[in-house]
């Protein structure tokens, strides 16, 4: 069946897919786990696992998700060759005053749209909270390519097989311009993978002025983590102090919470059969990630719930699409070029949420400000790499303020 505009979805899993997962996890078999004391030092601390699955079997309810995720508006669509599945959710109108800026809110790896369930209706009826009705958007919230319930990843040629940020950026403009019909400046916003392909969204498809009027393209970008690297050579360009330190640390300090980028990059096929046939090891591999980029002092359980855990979890699982997910990190790397051209910013007006327990330490400002255009730059008092799951009103507002003095170009359609 083909989509060439968007046809509404409703998620419904068959009770067969839950049915064949409970007795996977029922004949899980347990590892042996190495002598750590469940420090977590090697990997996924066994005894945590243990619990999750426990409770995946006897307490977790998936329809609980199902209907969080169907309580917005879910698509699919198919530009050219890839199929995409988005929420989109209209704002508030306010009489008098301009529509609503769409904005394209991006997940990344290990996440997906269950991240952003928790903000849609802050950010697209801002009123219903005691917010001003001002600064709502028109969410968009799509699944990358080869995530959930989009289809898996299309190349140029029609092939199946991994692509990189920047063609999916494009994928999302035409979204927006040709499959959503806004011809009005949007906004885009992301962290993880979302940073990236909202950089490179904002790189290709900025907003013009033409002879008073206002084309489609990306207005402001706001980040939560740094998604491209400026185009300097690092050998001959005078750096400051910050930036130096910075630098040494992500040179030095990342390796351990990182392997994981190396494997998917290059042996992305043979990690997607595990990840795809056992639903323990799918989760142990993931809530690692949750526990070390988490703002969580080590405890998952003190930042998530079982629940939100296996939502994102189930996701990936019920739709098949834990090994086809990490294809992105093979995809980038076959990209060219991967960076900004030398000499070159985005140019788009851009904020920056850095929330101090991310993956990696945020950059200084001025490394920031040499690949792009710094607008706003807030330094969180709390949360890590998944901000919309820890500090949704941290990040909520923040993306409010942001946006709030470039909206004067949203009122023309």
């Amino acid at each position: 069946m083909s989509y060439d505009t968007p046809e509404p979805f409703t998620v419904d899993i068959p009770e067969r897919a839950l049915i064949d997962l409970d007795e996977r996890l029922r004949r899980w078999r347990p590892t042996i786990a190495i002598a750590d004391k469940g420090s977590w030092a090697s990997g996924t601390d066994p005894g945590f696992l243990a619990e999750l699955v426990d409770y995946w079997r006897h307490g977790y309810d998936w329809q609980r998700c199902q209907e969080a995720i169907n309580r917005w508006p879910n698509y699919l669509v198919d530009i050219g060759a890839q199929r995409l599945h988005f929420i989109r959710e209209p704002g508030t109108d306010v009489e008098g005053a301009p529509r609503p800026m769409p904005l394209v809110v991006t997940h990344g790896w290990p996440g997906s749209i269950v991240e952003f369930l928790h903000v849609v209706e802050a950010l697209a009826h801002p009123e219903r909270d005691g917010g001003d009705p001002l600064d709502a958007f028109d969410v968009i919230v799509p699944s990358l390519p080869g995530y959930g319930f989009s289809g898996p990843p299309i190349r140029d040629d029609g092939s199946v097989g991994p692509i990189g940020p920047r063609a999916i950026a494009a994928l999302w403009h035409r979204l927006v311009q040709d499959k959503l019909n806004y011809r009005r400046p949007y906004g885009a916003q992301g962290g993880d993978w979302g940073a990236v392909v909202s950089s490179w969204l904002a790189f290709d498809h900025p907003v013009k002025e033409e002879k008073d009027d206002w084309t489609s393209g990306v207005v402001g970008l706001h980040l939560n983590m740094m998604g491209l690297r400026p185009g300097v050579d690092l050998r001959s360009t005078e750096l400051g102090a910050a930036e130096k330190a910075w630098l040494a640390t992500m040179r030095t300090g990342l390796d351990d919470k990182t392997a994981y980028q190396r494997i998917q990059a290059t042996r992305p096929q043979t990690l997607g059969v595990a990840l795809t046939d056992s639903p323990v090891g799918l989760a142990a591999w993931i809530v690692e990630k949750f526990r070390d980029w988490s703002d969580c002092g080590g405890d998952p359980a003190s930042r998530f719930s079982m629940d939100l855990l296996l939502d994102n979890i189930m996701v990936y699982w019920l739709t098949g699409t834990a090994g086809t997910a990490t294809w992105l990190y093979r995809g980038v790397a076959e990209q060219k070029p991967r960076a900004l051209p030398p000499g070159q910013r985005v140019e788009t007006p851009t904020g920056f949420a850095a929330f101090p327990a991310d993956l990696a330490p945020a950059p200084p400002k001025e490394w920031i400000e040499r690949a792009y255009n710094l607008k706003r730059h807030t330094t969180m008092p709390k949360g890590g790499h998944f901000a919309a799951l820890e500090e949704p009103g941290l990040l909520v507002e923040d993306i409010r303020a942001f946006f709030r003095p470039l909206r004067f170009g949203a009122a023309n359609d």
